[in-house]
């Protein structure tokens, strides 16, 4: 708990922020106090966001939505730090807050303010797999066409698959927060929701931890995707490119990519555009050949 408070407020000096310190550090013990008393573990506590825009976030792997408590009725803000008082803190703490819930645990989440609230502060809101049942919908595509991804290294998908649920957060956060100060957020969020499903799906990650458990350095994929969808692949990988350029000029606190990730994500995501205008599989191309792979396309 301390560890942690001392952390943010480290955080938020470095980056200039000193004027929501007193806020940050509040806000942060109450989450983190939430996380140890309702949530499970692992716990991680990160600031994101930008420096015009920190937020705070502490994950767990429990998928079960926090409850508001009901509003404190003392006067004195001692009474406010008293046990339990929890959210009702981080609300008042706060600009804006809530949970993003994802399959595998969720985020409690706030964007602390310059003052604390004298009234019940900001309202939450839950975003994400609300219900905590770890489906994000199941449905065929209308146009539905098996995609064959070759030679993937299992490393670097399966920091495509972290990258993209932090960014698929990010910008759905501050979308639904600061919408009218970054615009760009709200169009990769409606691409998000388009392509989330089709883009990360259970089979794939499966597979790709089977291979990981075999000790295989790379393995073949198979996926069903619309076509339609597919094809707007091609506006993702745009936007892609644009986010990069954002992190750095809003001096977002995460999410640039590395040359790396920048590679593999151009091929991976261009073969479901390739093949969806007719061409055929293109394997990941590799530099030696001394990869360890599984084949379980036919």
């Amino acid at each position: 708990m301390q560890d942690a408070r001392r952390w943010v407020v480290a955080t938020f000096v470095d980056i200039g922020r000193s004027d929501l310190v007193e806020c940050a550090e509040m806000a942060v013990s109450e989450l983190v106090t939430n996380a140890l008393l309702h949530g499970a573990p692992p716990i991680r506590v990160r600031v994101r966001g930008t420096r015009e825009h920190p937020r705070i976030e502490v994950g767990d792997g429990s998928t079960e939505a926090p409850a508001l408590p009901a509003p404190p009725t003392g006067d004195d803000l001692d009474d406010l730090l008293t046990f339990g008082r929890g959210l009702s803190i981080v609300a008042r703490a706060s600009d804006a807050w809530g949970a993003d819930i994802e399959d595998e645990g969720k985020t409690v989440w706030c964007a602390p303010a310059a003052e604390f609230a004298e009234d019940d502060g900001a309202e939450g809101i839950i975003t994400g797999l609300v219900g905590g049942n770890g489906q994000q919908g199941g449905d065929q595509p209308a146009d539905p066409m098996r995609f064959r991804l070759l030679n993937v290294p299992v490393r670097d998908y399966a920091s495509f698959y972290n990258h993209f649920r932090e960014l698929r957060r990010e910008v759905r956060l501050l979308a639904m927060a600061h919408e009218a100060d970054y615009p760009l957020a709200k169009d990769l969020a409606d691409v998000f929701a388009q392509l989330g499903r089709p883009l990360t799906l259970g089979a794939m990650r499966d597979e790709v931890g089977r291979a990981q458990e075999e000790g295989l350095t790379h393995t073949d994929l198979e996926v069903v995707m619309g076509r339609t969808e597919a094809r707007g692949v091609r506006r993702f990988v745009e936007l892609l490119d644009l986010t990069d350029a954002f992190a750095r000029e809003e001096k977002m606190l995460s999410l640039a990519r590395t040359p790396e990730q920048h590679t593999f994500q151009t091929w991976f995501l261009g073969e479901f555009v390739r093949q969806a205008d007719g061409g055929e599989p293109t394997a990941f191309p590799t530099s030696t050949g001394s990869e360890q792979r599984r084949s379980s396309v036919s």
